[in-house]
C-alpha cells in the first residue's frame, strides 16, 4: 500500500456514515419489517459491515456503495452473514433511494439486477419490486412436516403439496385452511434441523392461510429458529408463485397477504404473479414503507 493509499484509506475510514431506518411493508412507523440503510458505505469492508449488522441487530441491513452498469450497488447484511437476496431490504432500500420525480430504480445486488417501481400518493410512498424469476423444487410428506411443526396432519391442506419454492431465498409453503392453525403452530426446530440437515441451510416455512371473510387475502407467518420475522418479502414471492401454480391465485391477480401481527409488527405485502404454464413467472411483490428515523455511525481513527 503506498502513502497515499494509506492516507485515503484512512481519511475514507474516519468519516461518519449517515443511515437510516424503514419500517417496510407498512404504512405506520414501528410496524411492518424494520430495516437499517447505509446510505453511502463506501469504505466499508466485508468485516466491517457484518460487525455493523450485529449491532444493529436486525434481520437484515444494507449498505450502498453508488452506481454500477447493473444498477445501484446494494449488499444486504444479516448479524451472522451476507444475503444474495433478500425482500424487505430491497424494498426499504429502494424507497431510501427515491428522489422526486424517479418512478423506478434498479438495485444491483449480488443475485442480480432487481428493479422497483415507485409510486407515490395519499396513502405514502409505495413500491413494488419484480423477484427474480421462481424455481420449484422439492416437495415433502403432509405427516412428517405436521410432525415437525407440531400439527395434527388434518390441519393442513392435503389437496395442495408442502413444496420448495424460490424467488432468490427458497421457503417450504404450507397451507393451513384454519386460521386457528396458524396460531397454534409448535415447530420443534430441532427435529427440523435434523429433518433438513442434508438440504439448504436457508429453507424456512412460510405458512398460509386464507382470508375466509375477505376475498383476495391471505394470512402469513414467517417462523424460524430464532424466532418470527415480521413481514417477508422474499417468502411472499415464493407463496404467490406457489399459489398462481396451484391455480388458487389468478394470473395477474393482485392479492394481499398479512403478516406480523402475531408480533405486534402488522404488515401488508402486495403480490402477484403470471402463470406459466404449470408455474409462475412475473413475481412482484409490493408494499408501503416509512422511514422511521436517520442518524449517523461516527468513523473510526
Amino acid at each position: 500500500m503506498t502513502r497515499r493509499t494509506a492516507l485515503l484509506a484512512a481519511a475514507t475510514s474516519a468519516r461518519p456514515y449517515a443511515f437510516e431506518y424503514w419500517d417496510v411493508f407498512t404504512k405506520r412507523r414501528f410496524t411492518g419489517n424494520p430495516l437499517a440503510v447505509f446510505t453511502n458505505a463506501a469504505g466499508l469492508d466485508k468485516e466491517r459491515m457484518l460487525e455493523i449488522a450485529r449491532e444493529t441487530n436486525l434481520s437484515e441491513t444494507t449498505f450502498i456503495f453508488g452506481t454500477s452498469p447493473k444498477g445501484v450497488r446494494t449488499r444486504i447484511f444479516t448479524p451472522v452473514t451476507e444475503y444474495d437476496f433478500a425482500g424487505h431490504p430491497t424494498l426499504g432500500t429502494a424507497m431510501s433511494l427515491w428522489r422526486r420525480g424517479m418512478t423506478k430504480v434498479v438495485l444491483d445486488l449480488n443475485i442480480g439486477p432487481v428493479p422497483v417501481e415507485y409510486r407515490v400518493g395519499a396513502s405514502g410512498m409505495y413500491g413494488e419490486m419484480v423477484q427474480p424469476e421462481p424455481k420449484f423444487a422439492e416437495t415433502h410428506e403432509h405427516a412428517v412436516i405436521a410432525k415437525l411443526i407440531g400439527l395434527p396432519v388434518g390441519e393442513l391442506d392435503a389437496r395442495h403439496p408442502i413444496q420448495n419454492v424460490s424467488t432468490g431465498r427458497p421457503n417450504l409453503v404450507v397451507l393451513l385452511p384454519r386460521a386457528e392453525a396458524l396460531k397454534s403452530l409448535r415447530p420443534d426446530w430441532r427435529a427440523i434441523a435434523d429433518y433438513f440437515a442434508t438440504g439448504d441451510p436457508a429453507r424456512g416455512f412460510y405458512f398460509l392461510t386464507p382470508e375466509t371473510e375477505r376475498g383476495g387475502r391471505f394470512r402469513a407467518r414467517k417462523l424460524n429458529s430464532r424466532g418470527e420475522d415480521p413481514v417477508t418479502g422474499s417468502a411472499a414471492g415464493s407463496a404467490i408463485a406457489w399459489l398462481v401454480s396451484r391455480k388458487l391465485v389468478a394470473s395477474g391477480e393482485r392479492i394481499v397477504i398479512e403478516q406480523g401481527a402475531d408480533v405486534a409488527r402488522p404488515g401488508e405485502l402486495h403480490v402477484s404473479a403470471e402463470a406459466s404454464g404449470s408455474v409462475a413467472t412475473q413475481v412482484k411483490v409490493g408494499g408501503y414503507c416509512v422511514k422511521a428515523w436517520t442518524g449517523q455511525m461516527p468513523g473510526s481513527r
